[in-house]
This record gives C-alpha cells, sequence and structure tokens, in this order.
C-alpha cells in the first residue's frame, strides 16, 4: 500500500508541481523513535498536508487536489 500511495503521490507531483518526502516509521521505530508508529501504525500510509493528516490507506486524489489547489 505505501508503494502505491508514494507511485500516485510521485504522479500527481510532476503534474501538479509539488514536493513530497516519505518517512519509514518502522525505521524510525527501530532507530529508537518509536512516537511515530505509535501515532500512525494502524493507518498506514498516511498523507499529511503541511503537517496536518490528510488521509490514510489510500491517497485522497480529489481532496488532495482540491485543496492544493486552494
Amino acid at each position: 500500500m505505501c508503494a502505491t500511495a508514494a507511485g500516485r503521490l510521485d504522479e500527481l507531483a510532476a503534474e501538479l508541481g509539488f514536493s513530497w518526502t516519505s518517512t519509514d516509521v518502522d525505521a524510525a521505530a527501530a532507530a529508537g523513535d518509536a512516537a511515530l508508529r505509535a501515532e500512525y501504525g494502524d493507518r498506514l500510509p498516511v498523507v499529511l498536508l503541511d503537517g496536518v493528516e490528510h488521509s490514510y490507506w489510500e491517497v485522497d486524489e480529489q481532496r488532495l487536489r482540491a485543496d492544493l489547489a486552494r
């Protein structure tokens, strides 16, 4: 699911001209930062927009397009 979401975000970023980053919450937890796993673990992948949870499990493309247009 994460790879699918990342692929779609890559396509949308190319089309709409935004950039995005990803964070591996499992790697962060293994490195001692379990906060992300505790916060988002059951809803991965999670899309944050300006630091606020926007969608989870899949990219809500229609909503993302609308919010980026604002």
